[in-house]
């Protein structure tokens, strides 16, 4: 399936999964969405990011992350930037989620960083998401 937005479809799959209470989801693979996947499980929202098949019908493996409730770790996902109105921030102005209890990923000149390495580098981007 080709897609026009294949971000707000990764976060939609996730969000999907999440309401649904599954403990995995498979997304298509490709380089950005891997490195988003990757920026998650390092900060805490996943518990594993694994690419299963063979290119090029690569799919990515997320293992969601559940408290000792079953809630889930991932509360919240938004778009920012679409296609239809891409939204950039400068250094100066990086966003702030949730007074800092969640993150934004940003796409800048280094590749997809969160917004808490993009204040370190003094540097801006597109705003890609926000998840908290």
């Amino acid at each position: 399936m080709n897609t026009s937005d294949p971000i707000a479809d990764y976060l939609t799959r996730i969000r999907n999964a999440v309401a649904a209470g599954h403990e995995t989801v498979e997304i298509p693979a490709s380089k950005m969405k891997a490195a988003m996947s990757q920026i998650l499980l390092r900060e805490g929202y996943l518990r594993d990011v694994q690419t299963v098949g063979d290119a090029p019908k690569q799919k990515l493996r997320l293992t969601l992350k559940y408290g000792p409730d079953q809630e889930s770790v991932i509360t919240g996902l938004k778009r920012v930037s679409r296609p239809g109105l891409r939204q950039y921030v400068n250094a100066d102005n990086l966003p702030r989620v949730l007074n800092g209890l969640g993150i934004a990923l940003l796409t800048t000149s280094s590749g997809i960083v969160t917004d808490g390495e993009a204040r370190k580098s003094h540097v801006g981007g597109e705003v890609l998401c926000h998840i908290w």
